[in-house]
């Protein structure tokens, strides 16, 4: 059985992908590690803006950083991605179940229609 996910920390996580500039990012680290300024200038957004838009990303769970020097360099954390995924998957099963309810109740009253 899946954790449940507790709901603000569901909330910082679909914020933190609201935005394209994060899922740039974000998809930009899945392939790899790199530095605020290699993210910054990818997205063609400065420095500031980018710094802010991972800050939102790591307070979601979705990236890690460290610092060497002056560098701060970001990873991706795959494993937040779980607890969406469970999340949404609870749902679409519960949406399927109410699909199968309504195919079954359509098709009892087609037989009751046709008697």
């Amino acid at each position: 059985m899946r954790a449940i996910v507790e709901p603000a920390r569901l909330d910082r996580m679909f914020f933190a992908l609201a935005d394209g500039h994060r899922r740039g990012m974000l998809d930009r680290l899945s392939r790899g590690h790199a530095s605020v300024s290699e993210l910054a200038e990818l997205l063609g957004i400065a420095l500031p803006s980018a710094v802010k838009h991972l800050a939102v990303l790591e307070l979601g769970g979705f990236v890690a950083s460290q610092k060497t020097g002056r560098v701060r360099t970001y990873k991706a954390e795959p494993k937040a991605l779980d607890a969406m995924e469970a999340w949404v998957a609870k749902r679409k099963t519960l949406l399927n179940a109410q699909f199968d309810r309504l195919d079954a109740y359509l098709a009892e009253q087609k037989g009751k229609a046709t008697r």
